[in-house]
C-alpha cells in the first residue's frame, strides 16, 4: 500500500520535541524524506533522527539554526539549496510562547515573539518556495494557534505573531496557487507539550478544557495527523485555509 507522502522531500522546523517531533515521525512513517531543523546540535537528537530514518526507510537529515537569527536561517536554507534536491513540503512549526497581559508585555518580548513565530517562517519560506518552483509545486503547512484567531487574554504578543502567520498563509496561497504551491495553516488548541505548561498555569488549562467539546487535551500526534493530510495529495484542492485542531474549543 502506497504511503501518503511516499518519495516526497520535506523541510520541518522545531523537530526536537513536541508537535515538531510528532510531525517528523508521522512524515517519516508516511514515506517522506526530511530535513529536520533544530536549534542546536547534540548527540541525543542526532541519534533520534537516525532511529527514525532506519525505522521507516527514509532519510532524516538534521539541520541546525537559531531561528531568531536571520543569518542563521539563511545559512541553514543554503544547506538545503546546495543539495540540489526537490522540496515538496515545508512545515513551519518552530515557535516560542509568551503569556503576559498587554500592559506587562515589553517590546523586547514582542520582538522575540515575532522573530521566531513570524519572521523566521516568512524568511525560510521565501527560500524554500524557490526550490518548490523548480519542481511541480508543493505544500506549505504553517503551525499557527487558536490564539491567533480567538485573541485570548494574556496572549497579545504570541497571538499577534500567530495571527500574522495566518495572514501570511492566505497571502501565499493567493500568490503561489497558480504556480502549484498550496499553503494552509493548522491552529492547535491546548496541546500536551512542554510549551503549553511553561506558558500556562494548570488552572488555566483546566478552565479551557471545561469549555472544550471533547473535554481532553490535544496530543502532538493529533496535530501531526492533520499536517500529513495537508501535506499530502489528499488535500490537493485545499489551500488558503486554517484548520483548527482544538477538540472543539
Amino acid at each position: 500500500m502506497k504511503k501518503l507522502l511516499d518519495g516526497k522531500n520535506a523541510v520541518v522546523t522545531g523537530t526536537r520535541k513536541g508537535i515538531g517531533r510528532a510531525i517528523t515521525e508521522a512524515f517519516a512513517a508516511n514515506g517522506a524524506n526530511i530535513w529536520a531543523f533544530a536549534r542546536s546540535q547534540d548527540e541525543a537528537f542526532e541519534s533520534d533522527m537516525l532511529t527514525l530514518s532506519e525505522k521507516h526507510g527514509v532519510w532524516v537529515k538534521p539541520v541546525y539554526a537559531d531561528l531568531s537569527n536571520e543569518l542563521a536561517i539563511k545559512s541553514a536554507a543554503q544547506i538545503i539549496v546546495k543539495e540540489k534536491l526537490p522540496v515538496d513540503i515545508l512545515v513551519n512549526n518552530a515557535g516560542i510562547g509568551h503569556n503576559a497581559l498587554f500592559q506587562m508585555t515589553s517590546m523586547d518580548k514582542l520582538k522575540e515573539q515575532f522573530a521566531v513565530n513570524f519572521y523566521a517562517p516568512f524568511l525560510l519560506t521565501q527560500t524554500i518556495v524557490k526550490l518548490m518552483l523548480r519542481g511541480d509545486g508543493g505544500s506549505i503547512v504553517n503551525i499557527a494557534s487558536s490564539t491567533g484567531i480567538d485573541a485570548n487574554s494574556g496572549r497579545a504578543a504570541y497571538g499577534s505573531a500567530k495571527a500574522a502567520l495566518i495572514c501570511l498563509t492566505k497571502v501565499i496561497s493567493e500568490e503561489l496557487g497558480p504556480k502549484g504551491i498550496r499553503a494552509n495553516a493548522i491552529a492547535p488548541g491546548v496541546t500536551d507539550t512542554d510549551m503549553t505548561f511553561t506558558d500556562m498555569t494548570e488552572q488555566f488549562v483546566a478552565d479551557v478544557l471545561t469549555e472544550t467539546a471533547l473535554k481532553n487535551i490535544g496530543k502532538p500526534k493529533n496535530i501531526a495527523d492533520a499536517a500529513v493530510f495537508l501535506a499530502s495529495d489528499m488535500s490537493s484542492y485545499i489551500t488558503g485555509q486554517v484548520l483548527r485542531v482544538d477538540g472543539g474549543m
